[in-house]
């Protein structure tokens, strides 16, 4: 049973929009790190979503991510501020039916770090796996928490990265039209690790293009509305303003276009503000919120 901060929980996961983010060298160094250091043949940076464990990087492990349920890991987030250590899973009641230890991999140790975010919500952990019963020692230990206080380090910066580009891009579209009434629209690209999986990151990259350069050509004749790319993130943000609705649903007709033809879903949620001197990040978190709760039905509807 999940516990009952599980919604903050992932509210605060998909702030980040890390996972199904393409893979970058700096965390594949981070597992690489974990595994030298606890000499372990396998290395992963996990984040715990709705449903699954999504790898943002790997060391020793095939694919990019597994059933939740089955995830080790799940079980580690439970206690944010711990390490959770199994020395042997074929001897740990909670492991030794797991997929994963009756069957390749052939988990026998496991450790995880938890990754906890500044309100102490646990998002995933930098782990280490072996195929043998073993204990770390207290170098090892020591290590692996410092190895996950410097993946939340990044995964911090990112954020506010994201954040000062938001800023810049609404500052420009209220000072282009000043106390106008708004509509701030989230369009998030799914299935990215997949699709450079099957074609290539460069083949990715130009579909993200091709599309920004879609919903660029929609707002084209509409002085003061504007769609953003962020950097590193599956989004494009809109904010749009007189007669909102009919560029609104064409935007949605792109998304829908490419979603047919390129094999990414894009997933949109659109707020209007409330008044015309609503704050555009006030309205972009309500937007967000909107935006998690699309997920939710999703992966409900899967379940």
């Amino acid at each position: 049973m999940r516990n009952t901060d599980e919604a903050e929980r992932q509210r605060v996961l998909d702030m980040y929009r890390i996972v199904d983010t393409l893979p970058e060298s700096a965390y594949q160094d981070i597992v690489q790190l974990a595994s030298t250091l606890c000499d372990t043949p396998i290395a992963l940076l996990t984040l715990i979503d709705r449903d699954r464990q999504w790898f943002k990087a790997s060391h020793g492990l095939e694919g990019t991510q597994t059933r939740r349920e089955d995830a080790f890991c799940a079980r580690a987030i439970e206690a944010p501020s711990d390490l959770m250590e199994v020395p042997d899973a074929q001897q740990d009641p909670r492991f030794l039916a797991n997929p994963y230890v009756t069957g390749a991999p052939h988990v026998r140790f496991y450790a995880g770090m938890p990754l906890v975010a500044p309100g102490g919500e646990a998002m995933g952990t930098v782990c280490v796996i072996d195929e043998v019963p073993r204990r770390l020692d207290e170098r090892q230990r020591k290590g692996l928490a410092a190895l996950s206080r410097l993946t939340m380090t990044l995964l911090d910066a990112r954020l506010h990265e994201r954040e000062l580009e938001r800023a810049v891009a609404f500052a420009e579209s209220a000072a282009a039209h000043p106390g106008e009434p708004f509509t701030v629209m989230i369009l998030q690209v799914q299935g990215m690790p997949e699709a450079v999986a099957r074609m290539g990151d460069r083949a990715v990259e130009r579909q993200l293009q091709a599309l920004e350069q879609r919903f660029g050509a929609v707002l084209k004749a509409r002085s003061g509305d504007s769609v953003n790319r962020t950097t590193d993130s599956p989004d494009f943000i809109a904010v749009l303003h007189a007669g909102a609705q009919e560029t609104e649903r064409r935007l949605r007709e792109c998304a829908e276009t490419f979603t047919r033809e390129g094999g990414m879903t894009v997933l949109c949620a659109s707020v209007t503000a409330e008044a015309p001197d609503d704050r555009i990040e006030r309205v972009y978190l309500r937007a967000d919120e909107a935006l998690t709760r699309l997920k939710d039905e999703a992966a409900a509807a899967a379940a």
